[in-house]
């Protein structure tokens, strides 16, 4: 029977909309709308009514140093400026720290890239059993060689199953990809060891382009000779 109920055709209960007299103000709230707006109400109403304990009970001989170093603009604190926090001593030893540290990067990555390499190395002249040639002079030599090491490549590849030339394939996208990243933080290394050297006294001045000897795309400074007592 309750089969044969759910199988009826039911009507469409639609939502009471709002009534005519009463359409000024806009769409009939829903009770799940009520529910939003209570909550976000009540939310509010409990924030104000921690503060008012805490202007109550606050202590009237409390200090602490923001009091001194904020203002208030239109009833906003607003903290003092941090342009100048540190002295030129302080930049700079953060500067040679943050090129420390790009400098340990490019020399693990030296490291992985020799490492990755060799093995590539060692995997494409695996030794293999084959004749033994005899040339008579260093140009037959050489051809030999070359007509040997060609061979030598066809073969082994063929002989090679896919997911090990995969494998080979991939492993050699993340050594060039290694050695980009070593150009690029070498890169950054240069351009960090300028700005530090900006930074420091002295008078320097930006050469001109018919001023440099060597045409570079990278800007090129003189600094003025002093006197060393």
């Amino acid at each position: 029977m309750s089969s044969l109920r759910n199988a009826l055709p039911r009507r469409a209960h639609k939502e009471r909309a709002q009534p005519e007299a009463r359409k000024k103000f806009g769409l009939l709230e829903k009770h799940k709308d009520y529910v939003v707006r209570a909550k976000a109400y009540h939310k509010k109403e409990q924030a104000l009514q921690k503060l008012k304990e805490k202007a109550a009970f606050r202590n009237p001989d409390e200090f602490y140093f923001k009091m001194v170093k904020t203002r208030t603009v239109g009833g906003v604190h607003r903290t003092e400026s941090e342009a100048n926090k540190y002295t030129l001593e302080e930049l700079l030893l953060m500067k040679t720290q943050d090129m420390g540290y790009i400098m340990q990067k490019i020399q693990s990555e030296k490291k992985k890239i020799e490492k990755h390499a060799a093995i590539l190395h060692s995997l494409d002249n695996r030794s293999s059993k084959g004749h033994v040639y005899y040339a008579e002079d260093r140009e037959e030599a050489n051809e030999l060689q070359l007509k040997k090491s060609a061979h030598t490549q066809v073969s082994i590849d063929e002989n090679l199953p896919d997911h090990v030339k995969r494998k080979t394939a991939a492993s050699y996208r993340e050594l060039e990809a290694r050695k980009s990243r070593v150009n690029d933080l070498e890169k950054l290394y240069m351009d960090m060891a300028l700005k530090k050297e900006l930074q420091k006294k002295g008078r320097k001045r930006k050469l001109r382009e018919d001023e440099i000897v060597c045409p570079t795309s990278k800007p090129v400074y003189k600094w003025r000779a002093e006197r060393k007592r």
